[in-house]
């Protein structure tokens, strides 16, 4: 039933009201980036509290001198906040992930870090705070919302190690980008420990160094594909990603056929050993979304995945999800659809929906020579 001019005025009204008493919480890292994150956070705290003046709603710092006390800050505040914002890369991502997934609480995110893929997937903001702040704003004010899927990783075994939640707990933690296993980990930790300034810089150097010295990693494999059906092998290569999103590394385009709203992870791997051309070759569509249309590349969509080590290859290195550790074989993902609320302004969600558009996405994976429902190359 439309509405009258009476009772649009007493839902804006309600929405006000609701306004006034609603808190956003905000947590940076004050260590990161040379102390660059504590004033990006000061920033953010200041743009969102002269806006939260004007729309009607409190903004509360949870930022600790360390990120260990940034976490407590987090845990001991739950319940009294109805947004958390994050200030920082695909880390802070992580830690406000693991916080609010599962909860109806929105997170919002100024992308100021070094990589910024789960950002830059969404088609928010990235390195423009002013940008993201209003963006933010906007999508508190107009109630502004996606929800979209995560990944989930856990031990499967009694006997393996933990994966510790951002509670500390050995249950399992959630990843909105991707979950490296292979020489995309190993990149992942010397891009971390490199010291060239910009994180796109720092991860393609750590691209070419790790490509001189591949090792064939060797994992046992049991999926069960968007389909329903299982599938069971062994893979003995350099590289297997299970993808939520699309990006790593400051914007390189591994899993471009990734979606934020199917239910469903992208798990892609090397087949073979390449040559030095066709490394060539594939580097040049590392940012373009044309990767997969290398031939020594396989990629599945995949309900779950679980990941063990293989009777051949190299011992694999630490995983790493979202640019964290996450510990050593043997490891479950599986995807949970819509867990995450996440603040985005309206503009953003149309766009999504234009993405989201199957027939859009059927023309890429076919444009790359693959085929939709198997995901092998149509010969």
């Amino acid at each position: 039933m439309p509405l009258t001019g009476m009772m649009r005025c007493a839902y804006r009204r309600a929405m006000n009201e609701r306004r006034r008493q609603a808190v956003v919480a905000v947590v940076g890292n004050p260590a990161s980036n040379n102390g660059k994150g504590a004033k990006a956070t000061k920033q953010v705290l200041d743009m969102l509290g002269a806006r939260g003046q004007a729309h009607g709603f409190a903004v509360r710092d949870l930022t600790g001198e360390s990120l260990d006390e940034s976490v407590a800050s987090i845990r001991a505040a739950r319940g009294t906040y109805d947004y958390l914002v994050v200030v920082g890369g695909d880390g802070m991502v992580s830690l406000g992930v693991n916080a609010v997934a599962g909860s109806d609480i929105p997170l919002g995110i100024v992308g100021v870090g070094s990589g910024n893929d789960f950002a830059r997937g969404l088609g928010l903001p990235v390195n423009r705070i002013e940008t993201a702040v209003e963006g933010i704003v906007g999508a508190v004010v107009c109630d502004s919302h996606m929800d979209i899927d995560m990944g989930y990783a856990s031990s499967p075994g009694a006997d393996s190690r933990p994966i510790e939640d951002a509670d500390g707990h050995g249950r399992g933690r959630f990843f909105a980008g991707m979950l490296s296993c292979g020489i995309d980990a190993s990149i992942n930790d010397r891009a971390n420990h490199s010291q060239l300034p910009g994180g796109t810089l720092r991860y393609f150097a750590a691209v070419l160094t790790e490509l001189a010295h591949m090792k064939r990693y060797g994992y046992h494999v049991s999926a069960t594909l968007a389909d329903g059906t299982a599938e069971e092998y062994d893979i003995v290569a350099p590289l297997l990603t299970v993808a939520n999103s699309r990006h790593i590394g400051g914007g390189i385009e591994v899993s471009p056929y990734s979606s934020f709203d199917d239910g469903l992870l992208d798990m892609v791997w090397m087949n073979r050993m390449p040559g030095f051309a066709e490394l060539v070759r594939a580097l040049r569509h590392a940012y373009d979304g044309r990767l997969l249309s290398a031939r020594f590349l396989s990629w599945k969509r995949v309900q779950s995945v679980t990941i063990t080590r293989a009777g051949e290859g190299d011992e694999p290195p630490t995983l790493m999800a979202d640019g964290e550790y996450v510990g050593s074989l043997p490891l479950h993902a599986e995807a949970h659809k819509r867990v995450l609320r996440v603040l985005v302004p309206p503009a953003v969600v149309e766009w999504h929906r234009r993405e989201r558009d199957t027939e859009r996405l059927e023309r890429v994976v076919s444009r790359d020579g693959r085929d939709v429902l198997t995901g092998e190359f149509a010969e």
